[in-house]
């Protein structure tokens, strides 16, 4: 198992954790800075689409690991 692969994979499952409440630290700053009409369950359904596309990617770095790691293997060998 490659520490740099499950690196990414450990980021992108904690970027979707700020995405989705019940911990959605991102959607409460954002309901602070939203205007008054805008209500909290707009902004849950806005995020949607948003935490599907983390959710494809990390089941496509999930099923293909070299995605995540050929950029750092160019850059500082195997």
């Amino acid at each position: 198992m490659d520490p740099v692969w499950l690196g990414v994979l450990f980021a992108i499952n904690l970027q979707t954790s700020f995405l989705t409440p019940p911990f959605g630290f991102a959607l409460f700053y954002l309901r602070g800075v939203a205007p008054p009409t805008v209500t909290t369950g707009q902004i849950y359904r806005g995020v949607v689409p948003f935490i599907a596309i983390q959710l494809l990617m990390l089941g496509v770095l999930a099923a293909f690991p070299e995605l995540a790691t050929w950029l750092p293997a160019q850059v500082y060998g195997p």
